[in-house]
């Protein structure tokens, strides 16, 4: 078996159920971020809207996949809008601005999982391995960046100096290893997720960063 083509795949329904939890974890962070700037409740679903599809609408439009994710399964749209209401009704707002930690769990594990599945869906369609990476990239980061900007602030992408990106890249790497290796789907996806986690939850706890360019 050659590096382009498919590995052994996973399950429709598997893939479904990651993208339901990666879901979840950036629908949490979109709306806490929109907490933080105190929003109301129609701010809170779109912040928390926005980071949970995101990421994977534009991963969806570079591919040419279609339905979009969100339009294909529309129990998870209306999944994401209840989660919204019932996390804007629940969490303390006093709490949030007390721990940047609430806005990093979710959002650490929404990268993880969602590099796996963009990493994971460019593969099976026979897209190059830096393709594939750059997918997996893109959709575990993309939806944060919109969260940040309707927060009106600079992504944390770009400014918080911890490799996020990089995390999402390394992920990336490791399922592109296994896939050309012949490992399987799952091993693959696996991998990427726990790299891409525990990477940037390593980076977290050491608060290691990159170095700035300029002066701030």
């Amino acid at each position: 078996m050659s590096s382009m083509d498919p590995i052994v795949t996973l399950s429709q329904h598997s893939i479904v159920t990651l993208e339901y939890l990666a879901t979840a974890a950036f629908a949490i962070s979109g709306v806490i971020g929109a907490l933080r700037k105190r929003m109301d409740i129609v701010g809170i679903c779109v912040c928390g809207f926005l980071a949970a599809f995101g990421g994977g609408t534009l991963r969806d439009i570079l591919l040419d996949r279609r339905p979009f994710f969100w339009v294909e399964h529309q129990t998870v749209l209306l999944g994401v809008l209840a989660l919204s209401i019932v996390c804007a009704t629940i969490i303390s707002r006093t709490r949030l601005e007390r721990s940047e930690r609430w806005l990093q769990a979710p959002d650490t594990i929404g990268l993880g999982l969602f590099c796996a599945t963009g990493t994971h869906l460019s593969w099976i369609m026979q897209q190059p391995p830096i393709v594939a990476v750059m997918m997996g990239v893109i959709t575990g980061t993309f939806g944060g960046v919109l969260r940040d900007l309707v927060c009106n602030e600079m992504p944390q992408l770009f400014h918080d100096h911890r490799p996020y990106a990089i995390c999402a890249a390394a992920g990336g790497g490791s399922y592109v290893i296994i896939a050309t290796t012949g490992g399987a789907g799952w091993l693959a996806m696996t991998a990427c997720a726990l790299v891409t986690i525990g990477l940037r939850a390593l980076a977290i706890r050491l608060d290691f960063k990159l170095p700035s360019s300029g002066r701030p």
